[in-house]
């Protein structure tokens, strides 16, 4: 057998769990919806919830397939020969999705009797996959298959994301609003010419999201800090200073801070397990100082906030003066916010905690998910290139150790928030497509990094070019691709 692969071995399960389902219950209509407590979550359409009963049938007759060793083929079909003679027989999402891309060939994988589509490589049998939970929660289950963690390779232990579980409800929702539920029906509005109304009314539903948090954070009147925290790319800087507004609107004189303002010098930048300056930590930050100005701000003294040199990797002689009223509400942004460590000394109670992400995106089809990382990295790859004129390789050769950063310092906490906001927007991947294209087609073959441009390629050939015309000035995508209110780029 090769090497562990975890993507690849979760397709390959993938695959036996939609046979087993398909062997016991024929009707079923499966859905995967979004990466939740350490494994997928899947939806049967029709029903409101799976039982007990069904899950040990479903997992039983999946031990069986691993068992009896069953050989996967890999069959690969042209557009014409699947409209031919095949589009009457496939599912509505896929057959939506083939009559809106120019994609010449798809890929099949074929398990005995049972086929479907999957957009990436899967393993040649069922017997490399003989680890797999399955348990239900809300209307379906929870799939999980292993990782290695720690140099082992095995299930992931058991998490309860409910914030989360709560906020992919609410955009599924927003997509039944939009009328968009994978990539086909996105491309089918945009040739219609109906994207202007789809961007302007997903523009509005986070509009509305941020007046609610706001009205949130005002009901409260003890309310003093407001933290936000996200990883890379999810719009945190365009979200705070949308938030400012609002707050402002409701006669409150919010005053920002960076907590990138509060990094110690390079030289005492703690060093992680690889040798290397670990900027990700929260002990790359002057915690005490911190404190010490929120504490006085807090007493209505007068402070000044120190403003950080990232060129000379030096604090600044001088930070800005600064003094708050009783009418001010501090608004702290960086990707700590959620750590209780960050803030010591001030209670609990002044502190309204925000995690934003990128974090639910349209499928490619009912079987074929689009991890909202890979958004993050094509939002990253886009704004390197335009803000700080880096290419698409260097991009990615940084790409592992941010998220790496991500797991260890900020995914731990996002049960900690008060409230969370998806920055994710069903068109997104539309408008950002030609910058991205542009950027991966010059990786050579030679990179290390080509096989991942290859696979972003493929994935953006699924997706039909919006403009960015259509985009407002304020959007949370306007910080990526440029023009953005709150940018000089």
């Amino acid at each position: 057998m090769e090497k562990f692969k975890s993507r690849k071995y979760h397709l390959t399960s993938k695959l036996v769990l939609l046979k087993a389902i398909n062997d016991i219950y024929p009707a079923f209509q499966v859905v995967f919806r979004n990466s939740l407590n350490n494994g997928v979550y899947v939806t049967i359409n029709g029903k409101n919830y799976i039982t007990e009963e069904e899950i040990k049938k479903i997992e039983n007759r999946m031990s069986e397939i691993v068992a009896e060793k069953k050989v996967i083929k890999k069959i690969q079909f042209t557009s014409e020969e699947i409209t031919e003679k095949h589009l009457e027989n496939i599912r509505e999402d896929l057959k939506e999705l083939l009559e809106t891309t120019g994609i010449i060939s798809f890929f099949v994988y074929e398990l005995d009797n049972y086929r479907t589509y999957f957009i990436e490589e899967l393993y040649e049998n069922t017997e490399y996959v003989d680890l797999f939970e399955i348990y239900p929660y809300d209307e379906g289950f929870i799939f999980k298959t292993p990782k290695e963690i720690n140099g082992v390779i095995q299930i992931p232990p058991m998490i309860d994301d409910r914030k989360l579980a709560k906020v992919y409800k609410e955009s599924s929702k927003w997509n039944d609003i939009m009328e968009v539920s994978c990539v086909g029906s996105l491309n089918r509005i945009n040739l219609q010419g109906d994207i202007i109304e789809l961007i302007r009314v997903n523009e509005t539903l986070h509009d509305k999201k941020i007046t609610n948090i706001t009205e949130k954070i005002l009901e409260d009147r003890e309310i003093k800090i407001v933290t936000i925290a996200g990883p890379s790319s999810s719009g945190k800087t365009t979200f705070s200073n949308r938030l400012k507004l609002h707050l402002m609107a409701s006669e409150i004189r919010p005053l920002m801070i960076s907590l990138d303002d509060y990094y110690v010098n390079r030289d005492q930048i703690p060093i992680d397990e690889n040798g290397k300056k670990d900027f990700e930590t929260i002990k790359a930050l002057d915690i005490e100082l911190l404190n010490k100005n929120l504490r006085d701000l807090m007493l209505e003294r007068e402070v000044e906030i120190p403003k950080y040199d990232f060129t000379s990797g030096q604090r600044k002689e001088k930070g800005e003066i600064v003094k708050i009223s009783k009418n001010t509400i501090i608004i702290l942004e960086g990707i700590h916010g959620l750590n209780n460590s960050l803030i010591e000394g001030i209670s609990q109670s002044h502190i309204f905690k925000i995690y934003i992400s990128c974090l639910t995106q349209l499928n490619i089809d009912a079987h074929n998910r689009i991890k909202t990382s890979i958004v993050r990295k094509m939002r990253r790859i886009v704004r390197d290139s335009i803000s700080r004129n880096f290419d698409a390789e260097e991009t990615l050769e940084m790409w592992s150790r941010v998220r790496k950063g991500e797991s260890k310092n900020i995914f731990p906490y996002q049960e900690n928030a008060d409230v969370i906001f998806d920055t994710s927007l069903a068109y997104e991947i539309g408008v950002l497509k030609p910058a991205v294209e542009r950027e991966l087609i010059k990786i050579k073959m030679s990179s290390p990094h080509y096989d991942e441009a290859r696979k972003l390629l493929r994935l953006l050939s699924y997706f039909t070019t919006i403009s960015d015309r259509y985009v407002p000035d304020e959007s949370i995508l306007k910080e990526f691709i440029g023009g953005s209110y709150f940018y000089n780029y």
